[in-house]
């Protein structure tokens, strides 16, 4: 069951899409005539996913899901009435995780939330992934820092340079990267 938020400025689309989403066993936690009332919603409701119209009075759904991918992040399904190239771009751009044009069919609609949802955990896995390896970079860059001190300031060759990171950061229980911090300040740049 999926916590859904629904923006349309038409009140039959979002009753419409409400019905088709709660026979199918979803919740829908928050509805919207406007993007601005759709990102204060978001907000206060905490969704797991987003239907906005692209079209919509004081914000469009574009501008709402930008706001929503830097400040709290989940699948958005870009729905409207227009299928020109131009807005599918913008969509793409905005990180939408699926374009559908009105009318929307039931069972496309259902389909669409599954790849949706899956995409957007993907999405999520593959930029936790490189954080983690940006992170594991820097940690490396930073340690291979400390290791030429040593080797400068105290004769050590680069294992045993290594071997005295390590094992200060074992015995003090701080991460590699501290201890590499610790004496590159030590010893300065």
């Amino acid at each position: 069951m999926l916590r859904i938020l629904i923006a349309d400025d038409e009140a039959i689309i979002r009753l419409g899409l409400k019905k088709i989403l709660e026979e199918a066993g979803h919740k829908v936690v928050a509805s919207a005539a406007d993007g601005k009332e759709a990102l204060e919603l978001a907000r206060s409701t905490s969704p797991d996913l987003a239907i906005l119209d692209i079209k919509m009075p004081e914000m469009d759904g574009l501008e709402v899901a930008e706001i929503l991918r830097k400040v709290n992040p989940m699948p958005v399904i870009i729905l409207t009435a227009y299928g020109d190239r131009e807005l599918v771009d913008k969509a793409r751009e905005a990180e939408a995780m699926a374009y559908l044009v009105k009318p929307v069919k039931e069972a496309e609609l259902l389909a669409t939330l599954e790849i949706a949802v899956k995409r957007f955990e993907e999405w999520e896995r593959l930029r936790r992934e490189k954080e983690d390896l940006e992170e594991a970079l820097r940690t490396r860059e930073i340690v291979e820092k400390a290791k030429r001190l040593l080797m400068e300031k105290e004769g050590l060759r680069e294992t045993e340079a290594f071997l005295f990171i390590h094992r200060l950061s074992r015995d003090s229980r701080h991460p590699m990267k501290e201890i590499a911090q610790e004496i590159i300040e030590r010893y300065g740049d």
